[in-house]
């Protein structure tokens, strides 16, 4: 028998249960919409398109819709057009709960009764439809939540697994909740639907009502430890709630936008992995001592079962430019400091590097007593104890470096990253850009590469310039059609590399503002070293960066010093 998918709470899923439906939310997120964008607009949101791709791939042919927006209402265009489902029904729920909306919701209501009923070949059960009530079970300990917009469930099991505490789903589709006042006695549907149509209206509102205040128990859980808030691209309905939550919820809150495929959302893994890490520090008290002893493995007497041996710490960061290694001694002198170019493979260049690194101080593999990695290839790497992102690694190695920090700047390879500490180093909000190269050390190599010169030699130009150019725009591809435009107008090399620092300066700064910034600032990473950039981002924050000789080695700083926490 096929299933009847449907993709919003204020779905009759009773109603359809009592004609013998057998209901299943639409929400798994595909490899990419090679189908959907043969036939719609690129523009429309990521869950539409997967919508699209779900059915003309064949894998659903019952779809009930409601009409929640502008993207619905196209999806349902586009596939009653294309003659590919068994059964499609758009149903309009009113934006209030008031009686003339109830009224209009149990019209519908009977109409998809009727149409539904004749698809089936099956008439309405009022027992069925009784039965078919399922109270959502509240978690009464400690735990985190997803809100915003619908979360795919490849995401939301990313979610899950990244995190130390449970998560609940309390997205837009996810958190039902109708049957909770009394039903009418008998089996009279008119009546039935009449009472229905009140419950549906009546849930925790969507964004989409008229009247959302309701939304705010969400977030007032006296049990919940942590917020993610999820967006959707191309959907605005939940991005203006986002300001409302950060303004109001005195919570660990990380935001996260979502192409609705599973390729776009590994690009999200190491934000995950920052924000579970911020709040690990405080989860230990929440759970159990099972479960801590889970998380963090003791021995008969109660010990760790880290040792110390000879008392030598390593921290490997891998990134996709340089792979660099630090090694601490017991008293957390930094004893070796290595950076080398990340070759073809991440796991092999931190071999290569570490094996530099013990080389350098004259001791053997074996005499590092913890080893952590961290950094964009940390996952290749499986000689470590333990893995920890970049964002917490640097965090920690800007606090080694000066305690007086509060915001450190990192430009990479492949990302650019703002994060802000509290007074103890602890990561209070951390933003990321790492959906392009806008903004980034590789845009830079490419534009150095542009320019026929090295990223030593582009550091130094532009310190002055004559000509304020201004780089329109920060797409790399369309950035370097600018610079060889430049070139071909005898444009002055240091006017132009001006122009590049500052269109970084920009958008770093931008990020800065996200992360609400404050004194002191330092930067880290290779890009430190480039000083017209940093000179150009100094005049941008108002303020002068710290740069310290180690800049470059923050991570595996940061790295090494939690590996010496293991012991």
């Amino acid at each position: 028998m096929n299933k009847t998918y449907y993709v919003c709470k204020y779905t009759p899923l009773e109603l359809l249960k009592a004609f013998g439906g057998e209901c299943e939310c639409l929400n798994h997120m595909p490899e990419g919409f090679e189908l959907a964008d043969q036939i719609v607009n690129p523009n429309i949101c990521g869950f539409g398109k997967a919508l699209l791709e779900a059915v003309m791939s064949g894998n659903v042919h019952e779809l009930v819709l409601v009409n929640c927006c502008d993207t619905i209402r196209s999806v349902y265009d586009v596939l009653k057009e294309s003659g590919r489902l068994d059964f499609l029904y758009l149903m309009d729920v009113l934006h209030s709960t008031d009686a003339c909306s109830r009224d209009l919701v149990a019209m519908q209501l009977e109409d998809l009764a009727d149409a539904y009923g004749r698809y089936k070949n099956t008439s309405f059960d009022a027992e069925k439809f009784r039965s078919a009530f399922r109270m959502a079970e509240h978690k009464s300990s400690p735990h985190l939540s997803v809100m915003g917009a619908r979360m795919g469930t490849e995401l939301f099991e990313m979610v899950q697994k990244a995190m130390p505490l449970p998560v609940l789903n309390e997205t837009c589709v996810n958190n039902r909740s109708v049957g909770r006042s009394a039903m009418p006695e008998g089996s009279d549907r008119a009546a039935l639907m009449q009472w229905y149509a009140g419950e549906l209206l009546s849930q925790i509102p969507c964004m989409r009502m008229a009247d959302h205040t309701g939304r705010k128990q969400l977030y007032n859980d006296p049990d919940l430890k942590g917020i993610i808030y999820h967006t959707v691209k191309f959907c605005d309905f939940y991005s203006f709630e986002y300001a409302e939550v950060k303004n109001h919820a005195q919570l660990p809150l990380l935001k996260i936008e979502s192409d609705y495929t599973i390729s776009g959302s590994g690009q999200l893994l190491t934000r995950l992995q920052a924000f579970a890490e911020s709040i690990g520090s405080s989860e230990a008290s929440y759970l159990s001592d099972s479960q801590n002893s889970q998380r963090y493995p003791v021995n008969e007497a109660g010990e760790r079962k880290h040792k110390m041996g000879k008392g030598y710490f390593a921290g490997i960061d891998s990134g996709s430019t340089s792979t660099d290694v630090v090694i601490l001694d017991k008293n957390k002198t930094m004893i070796a400091g290595i950076i080398i170019p990340t070759g073809a493979g991440a796991a092999n260049s931190a071999e290569k590097a570490l094996e530099q690194a013990l080389t350098q101080v004259h001791i053997e593999r074996d005499d590092i007593d913890a080893l952590v990695t961290t950094g964009y290839g940390r996952g290749a790497i499986h000689s470590g104890d333990k893995s920890i992102t970049e964002i917490t690694c640097h965090a920690r190695g800007a606090h080694f470096l000066d305690p007086s920090v509060r915001t450190v700047i990192d430009i990479g390879g492949q990302d650019s990253k703002v994060i802000r500490l509290d007074e103890n180093g602890n990561v209070v909000n951390f933003v990321m850009n790492d959906k392009c190269a806008a903004g980034t050390g590789r845009f830079l190599e490419m534009m150095a590469r542009t320019m026929e010169m090295s990223l030593d030699e582009m550091s130094m130009r532009g310190l002055t310039y004559n000509e304020d150019i201004t780089i329109s725009s920060m797409c790399t591809v369309f950035a370097e059609s600018e610079v060889v435009s430049l070139i071909a107008e005898n444009k002055d090399t240091d006017d132009i590399v001006h122009g590049l620092n500052k269109a970084v300066a920009v958008k770093t700064a931008a990020l800065v503002k996200r992360v609400i910034g404050q004194e002191r600032y330092m930067m880290t990473g290779g890009v430190s070293k480039n000083q017209g950039l940093v000179s150009t981002l100094n005049e941008k924050l108002g303020t002068q960066l710290i740069i310290d000789e180690r800049a470059q080695l923050c991570g595996a700083l940061g790295a090494a010093l939690f590996a010496a926490d293991l012991i």
